[in-house]
């Protein structure tokens, strides 16, 4: 078995690279007289179809992490990860209806310009310097180093700093050309990232079928599974008992049961979907049926990816288990990769393009986004006040090349220790400790006039403050068992609240707070967004999507409880 690339892969790859690129100059050349001004390069406004929006939504969505991540999450827990994917879905649905219509009935551009305009400059410039750090050391550079590793892998695991510098030049083509050509771009990568991922998946499924001396009948390899691996099949991990084994009991931890769906997956999804320049970009600058439209198309494709980023690791999990996988290196990280290595020649050179589609998608919206913030939110307002419309959009440019080169430098020798923690929980512990604060801060702001900048500021620092308290120290000052929570054993035989949970009372207590500081003001804050009824009217075309998308989750619930 070849586990590495041959000619006729490295051909296929080169040819995934040419198309996207040659695309890419295409639809920057063919851009309007007057699309060189700073809304047009940040937020395509009002050239993006709903079609691009939602592609971009997922390319942008989907990368490293979650081919490696989520792979090797299914190789874990199995299915129960795939709620990540179709929580989102709900989400989705959820920022369609009620949160676009409030960002575009106020010309809400930027996350920073949301804080401004609801509450002050003040909570504005502290979440967008904030924001600007979290992207670059935190998403961009794991983004960098985990798609790097993966890719290098296949390669034949010499080439990793060639690799990094590839992936970084490839994303600055596509990103200093606008948010339209990042878009549109999108397109050719989700499909690029589905068709690959798909055929890796196929794949999969019929080696596990070999295997089992059924022939190669991809069916018959998913019955194996289910049969093989009935735990990896519940949607639900049981709470540890007295009985339980430190596996279950570490499953459990990284996603526990029920009491995730209750607060921990939903402020995730909403926070992410919702509250995040990153992802918000994309349809801030259409109209509200074309950004609906595109968010719950989005949603619908969320649908899709459990198929291509869980179920290879869930097959890794029954090859390995049967002594069927000698190949898996670095245990669950390592099921995708240790998959590929059964692709045959070409199929190999599209998968590894699939994934580059992936971290590179991300990697160009993440710069954009940067870029974005930084240019209006922070150059704009406090360096340079008059700079024209052209001056934005090169110093839009510069941003782009300086975070993509910060994002090298920092991931060239793993400075930030991003391989030592894997980059799933690398990004997963750093953004987890702030969402619950900031999840609060736009909810609340968005929805009850009351709310105050005070409060925000308050809330912020007091939902970090809480996420580490109850992450870190909570089992050893409040004890293993209290009304709130139940800490368990971990791995290294430390104490441990699962971190779903502890977002959910990081959460509680930060809104608590949050509304107590603003009933010590005014009845109706001055700065507060008027709402009214018909923003959130629905036309029956975007209902039918809503009902499509709650009837297949429902089915998929019902199938996998």
């Amino acid at each position: 078995m070849n586990q590495n690339m041959v000619l006729t892969d490295y051909l296929v790859f080169i040819f995934y690279f040419v198309i996207v690129s040659t695309y890419g100059y295409l639809i920057y050349k063919k851009r309007k007289k007057g699309e060189h001004d700073a809304k047009a390069f940040f937020l395509a406004e009002g050239t993006l179809t709903w079609w691009a929006i939602g592609a971009s939504l997922i390319a942008s969505n989907i990368s490293a992490e979650q081919f490696i991540g989520m792979s090797g999450e299914g190789f874990f827990l199995g299915v129960a990860v795939a709620a990540y994917e179709w929580i989102a879905a709900i989400a989705l649905i959820i920022v369609a209806v009620w949160f676009i219509p409030v960002y575009l009935k106020n010309h809400i551009y930027t996350m920073p310009q949301f804080l401004k305009t609801r509450y002050n400059e003040s909570v504005a410039l502290i979440m967008a310097i904030f924001w600007l750090f979290l992207y670059v050391f935190v998403n961009l550079t794991s983004i960098l180093y985990l798609g790097a590793v993966a890719i290098n892998g296949l390669a034949g695991g010499e080439y990793l700093h060639v690799i990094m510098v590839g992936l970084a030049v490839f994303a600055l083509l596509i990103s200093l050309g606008g948010m339209k050509v990042v878009a549109y771009t999108d397109v050719i990568q989700v499909a690029v990232l589905i068709i690959g991922g798909l055929v890796t998946t196929y794949i999969a499924l019929t080696v596990v079928s070999e295997k089992a001396g059924l022939g190669s009948d991809a069916i018959a390899g998913f019955k194996v599974l289910m049969g093989s691996a009935p735990d990896h099949f519940k949607m639900i991990i049981p709470k540890p008992t007295a009985a339980s084994t430190q596996n279950d009991i570490n499953k459990y931890l990284t996603f526990p049961g029920l009491a995730s769906y209750l607060a921990g997956i939903w402020i995730i999804n909403l926070n992410y979907w919702g509250c995040n320049q990153y992802i918000t970009q994309r349809a801030l600058g259409a109209d509200l049926k074309t950004a609906r439209t595109g968010i719950l198309f989005a949603g619908l494709l969320k649908l899709l990816m459990p198929v291509i980023v869980m179920l290879p690791g869930i097959a890794a999990f029954v090859l390995h288990q049967n002594g069927q996988l000698p190949q898996l290196v670095g245990g669950k990280d390592g099921a995708y990769s240790a998959i590929l290595t059964f692709l045959p020649t070409g199929l190999k050179g599209l998968s590894v393009a699939a994934l580059t589609a992936a971290i590179v998608a991300s990697l160009a919206g993440k710069v954009n986004s940067i870029s974005t913030i930084f240019t209006l939110d922070v150059y704009k307002k406090y360096i340079g006040k008059d700079a024209s419309e052209k001056k934005q959009v090169i110093t839009g440019r510069i941003t782009v090349l300086v975070a993509m080169i910060l994002a090298v430098l920092f991931t060239w020798n793993d400075l930030l220790g991003i391989g030592g923690v894997g980059g799933f929980t690398y990004i997963q512990k750093y953004t987890g400790f702030i969402s619950p604060g900031v999840f609060a801060m736009f909810i609340l702001g968005m929805f009850w006039k009351r709310t105050t900048g005070t409060a925000a500021i308050v809330g912020v620092i007091m939902g970090f403050v809480l996420s580490v308290f109850f992450n870190e120290f909570a089992p050893a000052v409040m004890g293993h068992e209290s009304i709130l929570y139940t800490a368990y054993p971990n791995a290294k035989g430390a104490y441990e609240i699962p971190f779903h949970i502890c977002m959910g009372l990081s959460f509680m207590f930060t809104m608590i707070t949050m509304i107590a500081v603003s009933l010590a003001g005014p009845k109706i804050n001055p700065k507060a967004f008027e709402l009214d009824k018909q923003m959130f009217k629905l036309e029956p075309s975007t209902t039918a999507l809503i009902i499509i998308t709650l009837l297949v989750i429902s089915a998929l619930y019902i199938k996998f409880w």
